[in-house]
């Protein structure tokens, strides 16, 4: 049964057919199929003539010899001028050939006239305008343009990767990026893995409502990338995966690693872990890891840590000694490869550092081995007035604050129901207030940095008085509530913390919880232990399974409601053994489980929510 891979549907195979029928119309040229034709079995459609179904994909024509032109399908156009032909002058939905260097189509039977010259998909073609262009099948409206030199990282419309070099690109839509490789792939081949049929080129993300069809064989991944297809045997490769390299010197290993071209279940010297594809193999000593291991970089820097991160084999530790991965929390197994700073004692595992919500961008040659430069210094208030006391310290009294236009005082008086302008808290002494205006400043608050970095992120954050938006509010990303107090922001990107968060670094004791919390980042979600909250950073203790999330890590210890003559403290179990436990303020009944708020001296105890509001960041 002679089978064909069309670029019209590669979902399945076209199977011919030496029979005749004559109520079915060709999907290339339109008209009725007489004759030996191409169709799908398995869509009951998809019908051609056989001289349609094997049109060449690119050739000359005596019409248009300056470059080659390209099949492609009119009717995936909505732009009825774009594919208008240049013989009959129409739009017609069957196929043509067209050259998107100079928005030249014909129809295939108009192109048929006159003989023609079959080339290659990928030609290049020279122009008088002395640039190297090449139409593409990605993008048939215009002809990308070849860059020797590309340095701003634009990502790779092939392959998903920036790109630094020769590149290709359309100047017309400021778009359609590639590698000079990625452009230039041949749009079939035989690939050893595959080696009965040929591969045809598609790209993935035209399928990425349906990503189990385009699954790559070898690494069994969607990725949004080119992939060749054999619609025969339903069989996927990413370019990436055909590409790889049959032996590589490795970090890892002391030896040569050989690819073995077979799909087979092993497990990974390196990382331990059990997989089925395509292992690296030291033939000398029968060494196996996966192609990922491999090729893993042997110094990394990672947002949550100053110094740089060393690739090691395995540690001498006894496994009751085992360290945790400072990423995501959890034991690390010495006896594989992990990472770890050679100045202090902070490990990793390999999937959590290769995360790329951890991996610091930077040139790691341009990087000295030095801590952060210290951007913490930076005062945000200019002292007007200070008092010495009695241990002979001076305290500023008066002072002038970026936030305000008015100097502030500072004062030890207790008010009600006023918030800190800064944390948006309930005011507590001692704090700085406006003679003039209701403008209050935690003593905290006001002495904060102007510039700070954070664990969460890379760049460093600038303290600004309010969010520079017209609603004067935010959403925090690390507590995800809104907040119109002061805000620490990225310069380079939209990363935005309120006060109380950017308070929290990476290790915590919390008074609800006997162990250390450590900071944990990670790519799959976590519950909170207190409100039940799932989110992908949390604080996670190291010896048992508890987290708690920025939301309750941030939660005031102590703080006021309306009228009320006492504080309200921060509660972590039940006020008594009763079993029955309800709110005083809406009278609703309370989980024992949850964190509260109570007043001793009344014996008065309320939901969180009911003290705080709904919006307990915003004043």
């Amino acid at each position: 049964m002679e089978q064909l891979q069309h670029f019209c549907h590669p979902q399945h195979p076209l199977i011919f057919n030496e029979e005749t029928i004559s109520d079915k119309y060709c999907y290339g040229c339109r008209e009725l199929v007489s004759g030996s034709f191409y169709s799908c079995t398995k869509c009951n459609d998809f019908y051609h003539h056989k001289s349609c179904a094997e049109l060449p994909l690119g050739m000359y024509h005596p019409l248009h010899p300056t470059h080659p032109l390209i099949l492609f399908i009119p009717w995936r156009y909505d732009d009825l001028e774009f594919s208008k032909c240049k013989i009959c002058k129409e739009s017609r939905y069957e196929y043509a050939y067209r050259c998107s260097h100079c928005d030249y189509n014909f129809h295939i039977k108009c192109g048929s006239l006159v003989p023609t010259m079959e080339v290659e998909v990928h030609n290049h073609p020279s122009t008088s305008t002395g640039r190297i262009e090449l139409q593409h099948f990605s993008h048939l409206e215009h002809p990308l343009i070849f860059n020797e030199e590309e340095k701003r990282g634009y990502i790779c419309f092939g392959c998903q990767e920036p790109i630094l070099g020769p590149s290709y690109s359309c100047i017309e839509c400021g778009d359609f990026y590639h590698h000079k490789s990625c452009a230039e792939l041949p749009f079939e081949f035989y690939h050893p893995l595959h080696p009965m049929h040929p591969l045809i080129l598609f790209p993935e993300l035209n399928y990425e409502n349906n990503e189990e069809f385009s699954k790559c064989q070898v690494c069994n991944q969607f990725r949004n990338e080119y992939t060749y297809r054999c619609s025969c045997c339903n069989f996927n490769l990413h370019n990436r995966c055909a590409s790889l390299p049959p032996t590589m010197k490795a970090e890892i290993h002391d030896h040569q690693l050989i690819l073995l071209w077979r799909w087979i279940l092993f497990t990974c010297d390196f990382c331990g872990k059990k997989d089925e594809g395509l292992p690296y193999l030291c033939n000398l000593c029968g060494f196996w890891c996966h192609r990922s291991c491999a090729t893993l970089p042997h110094k990394v820097k990672v947002v949550r840590h100053k110094h740089l991160l060393n690739l090691i084999h395995s540690l001498q530790l006894h496994q009751s000694n085992s360290p945790f991965c400072h990423l995501c929390a959890r034991n690390v197994d010495t006896n594989y490869g992990l990472y770890c700073c050679s100045k202090c004692d902070f490990f990793a595992h390999l999937n959590c550092v290769m995360n790329e919500i951890d991996m610091e961008d930077i040139n790691l040659l341009e990087l000295k081995e030095e801590e952060n430069e210290d951007v913490d210094s930076v005062k945000c208030y200019e002292v007007k007035n200070i008092k010495v006391g009695e241990d002979e310290i001076g305290i500023a009294i008066e002072i002038e604050h970026l936030s305000h236009k008015h100097n502030l005082k500072l004062t030890d008086e207790v008010i009600n129901n006023e918030k800190c302008n800064g944390c948006v808290r309930a005011i507590l002494p001692p704090f700085y207030s406006c003679a003039e205006c209701s403008f209050f400043l935690h003593k905290s608050c006001a002495e904060l940095p102007q510039k700070m970095r954070h664990p969460l992120h890379q760049h460093p954050l600038t303290l600004l008085p309010q969010a520079p938006n017209r609603r004067k509010w935010f959403w925090c990303d690390a507590c995800s509530q809104r907040c119109n107090g002061f805000i620490y922001k990225c310069d380079v990107c939209w990363f935005k913390l309120d006060v109380q968060c950017s308070l929290v670094k990476g290790f915590l004791t919390h008074e609800s919880h006997e162990h250390r919390l450590i900071l944990s980042k990670t790519n799959y979600k976590q519950r909170c232990n207190n409100c039940g909250y799932k989110g992908n950073q949390v604080f996670s203790c190291t010896i048992c399974e508890f987290a708690l999330d920025f939301k309750c890590v941030t939660l005031p210890h102590t703080t006021r409601y309306e009228q009320h003559e006492h504080p309200f403290i921060l509660c972590y179990t039940a006020e008594d053994d009763s079993g029955e436990y309800y709110c005083d303020i809406c009278e609703e009944e309370r989980d024992q489980k949850h964190w509260f708020y109570f007043c001793k001296n009344c014996s008065y105890p309320a939901h969180r929510q009911c003290i705080l509001g709904k919006t307990p960041n915003c004043k």
